[in-house]
């Protein structure tokens, strides 16, 4: 007889809105993939210890070390291949670096040997539309206990959403109310000079895709070298532009002409995947650990209210972005667009992955210039319609040693010290009102939200790491101690959180001085 343990933190309850419209075909083939406990935890513990205490005696780790020292065990593999095949299930790829194990199979073998029942789920919103779901725990076998961390695509919900606002067409454009193209916007900001040679910026996309005349034709436009774009496809994902600019597309294009037109010297990677918990992850996991490109900075404008994970993919996912701190790669992420409460409709929620302590987390500010200045920069709030940026206390996360003593103010005026890991870390302009010039399925628009500031603050850190010669790496601890490095935001509001003095749960810490920022890096 063999005994089952549910896998920590893998229950699932029934998503709200949703509801089971029939059976899974139990002979659909689907792909499933699980992740393994770390080689040697402690002393990686220790590692990120001093990692996050900005400890300068650290180097990164190369891509070699991590997987022959942090890796998975052969152990622990070879007994995920004995399960796989006791089930009927093949392995698709095995990465020891990653810790991943790529399964594929049928429907009716997942169920059997993870002891779940997956069904079809209808969603009354019509851009979540059907998905494969399941409620209750996983099962894994004795041998597996301890071993395995999680496992994931079982479900295929969608599980993240992207980060963009296109400029509403009934906006009026005031006079002192301009849209910017990334040059501008880097120019404004003093971000120092370069063109980002020899880096490589990884790009996360859970949908839509780009055309390569709009990128040419953009690029053309600014009188910028085109950049060179690689697309990576990760589980089945690829490059499929909809053909609608209010759609990924938007998100997908967006992300590579900023990153393209402030560091066209470099190159931009861009990994595709489904939009669900298992695609984002492994996407994720997939640039940290790629040895063909090696990006340094990997910008993600995709997120979702923290309370819509479970606790085994955010862990999982934590543990990959902890990886990436090891490895000397930066990872900036958008805080979200609507607001304090992040779209979630239950009260205060922060975004992940933005709100895991090894990101820069990018919340919004409105900006208002006059010739190369900054005349005028606020919190990003344009109203329950126009989106505001998002941020506030993590309720997952503890607060991490860099914001140690931190308070967070309310917009009722109060001020409470920090419960949990503080969002946003940092900002930059993300109102669309005060958007970003780009070219979308061959139609010029203004588009604003947090997943503007994501590949901004990207492409600031490849020009900082070419300069440089070297990584700067996992940036909080530096910059949390050079609060001057960034223009403080003292007006506005998100909802529940005001702009304050200092760190705030609006702005973070502010918008970027570039060149201050590549001092203090």
């Amino acid at each position: 007889m063999v005994n089952k343990h549910p896998l920590p933190g893998s229950e699932r309850k029934e998503e709200l809105g949703s509801k089971v419209v029939g059976q899974c075909d139990p002979e659909e083939r689907i792909e499933v993939f699980v992740m393994l406990r770390r080689r040697q935890q402690a002393q990686f513990d220790a590692l990120m210890s001093r990692i996050e205490a900005g400890d300068p005696g650290v180097k990164p780790l190369s891509r070699e070390a991590l997987a022959k020292d942090y890796g998975a065990a052969p152990d622990d593999i070879a007994k995920v291949k004995a399960f796989a095949a006791a089930h009927g299930l093949t392995v698709v790829r095995e990465d020891p670096a990653a810790r991943s194990v790529l399964l594929s199979g049928t429907i009716a073998q997942f169920q059997s040997a993870f002891e779940v029942k997956l069904e079809t789920y209808q969603h009354h919103t019509a851009s979540a539309g059907q998905f494969r779901g399941r409620t209750g725990a996983i099962t894994v076998p004795d041998d597996l206990h301890g071993v395995v961390e999680a496992v994931l695509g079982l479900d295929n919900r969608p599980q993240a959403r992207p980060h963009f606002r296109i400029r509403p067409p009934f906006v009026p454009a005031k006079a002192h109310q301009a849209s910017f193209t990334p040059p501008q916007l880097a120019s404004l900001y003093q971000f120092p000079q370069g063109d980002g040679s020899g880096q490589c910026v990884g790009i996360i996309e859970l949908g839509g895709g780009y055309n390569t005349a709009d990128l040419k034709s953009y690029f053309g436009s600014l009188g910028v070298a085109s950049p060179t774009v690689k697309a990576v496809g990760v589980d089945q994902g690829g490059n499929h532009p909809s053909g609608d600019p209010n759609g990924p597309d938007g998100e997908v294009t967006l992300d590579i002409e900023i990153v393209g037109a402030i560091v066209p010297g470099a190159t931009i990677a861009v990994y595709f995947t489904q939009n669900s918990d298992a695609g984002f992850i492994d996407a994720v996991s997939r640039a940290v650990h790629d040895t063909a490109n090696k990006p340094s900075v990997i910008s993600i404008s995709w997120g979702g209210p923290e309370s819509i994970w479970t606790s085994q993919s955010m862990k999982a996912f934590n543990s990959v972005l902890q990886t990436a701190a090891a490895l000397g790669v930066t990872v900036c992420a958008a805080s979200g667009d609507s607001g304090s409460s992040d779209g979630s409709g239950s009260g205060d929620q922060v975004d992940f992955p933005a709100s895991s302590p090894y990101v820069l987390a990018c919340g919004g500010t409105s900006l208002t210039a006059s010739g190369t200045s900054i005349s005028h920069e606020v919190v990003w709030n344009d109203g329950e319609q126009g989106g505001a940026g998002g941020g506030g206390v993590s309720q997952a996360f503890p607060v991490p040693v860099w914001q140690k003593g931190l308070s967070a103010k309310s917009s009722g005026g109060g001020t409470k010290p920090l419960g949990g890991r503080g969002v946003p870390d940092v900002a930059g302009d993300a109102s669309p009102i005060t958007g970003y010039s780009v070219l979308i399925d061959g139609t010029q628009t203004v588009v604003g939200g947090t997943s503007a500031v994501a590949p901004l603050w990207a492409a600031l850190i490849a020009r900082i790491n070419a300069a440089k010669g070297q990584p700067a790496g996992f940036v909080n601890p530096k910059l949390y101690k050079a609060p001057g490095a960034c223009n403080d935001i003292t007006q506005g509001n998100n909802g529940s959180f005001a702009a304050a003095t200092g760190w705030d749960a609006c702005t973070g810490l502010g918008s970027p001085n570039g060149q201050k920022v590549a001092a203090a890096l």
